[in-house]
């Protein structure tokens, strides 16, 4: 689960420490991100968690979406053309939270995430009272 995050760079629009869903990516992800989907439904998480690689074949996921859920490796799936709205559905499977994901694609620990989101929540919260905005 320790991917590093790598948006392409090539002529594409780049915004630091994010990864831009464009085109491209929703191409190289269409595989991962329909299986994603499946997931609003009950039954398709209950098939995934019995037996993943079928349900991965069911999809014909190709061999790095495939390694990235293996490996549990959300910013792989990032990489991927993974998109996080699809992918929060399989997070929840893999008993993944939001604080996880986040700590994933930033690089730290859950707790140093978790102290991260309070320390802004407290500035922000002083900016406001000073009325100013962040």
């Amino acid at each position: 689960m320790n991917g590093t995050f790598d948006p392409p760079a090539t002529g594409k629009r780049v915004i630091p420490g994010t990864y831009v869903f464009d085109g491209d990516a929703a191409r190289r992800g269409f595989a991962i991100n329909e299986m994603c989907f499946s997931f609003n439904e009950d039954a398709n998480r209950r098939a995934f968690a019995e037996d993943e690689e079928a349900y991965m074949e069911r999809f014909h996921l190709s061999e790095e979406h495939k390694k990235a859920i293996r490996e549990r490796d959300v910013i792989g799936m990032l990489n991927a053309g993974g998109n996080i709205y699809y992918l929060a559905k399989l997070a929840g499977i893999l008993k993944l939270g939001v604080q996880d994901i986040g700590a994933l694609q930033t690089g730290t620990t859950v707790d140093e995430f978790k102290a991260a989101l309070l320390a802004h929540g407290a500035k922000l919260k002083e900016l406001q009272t000073q009325g100013e905005t962040a």
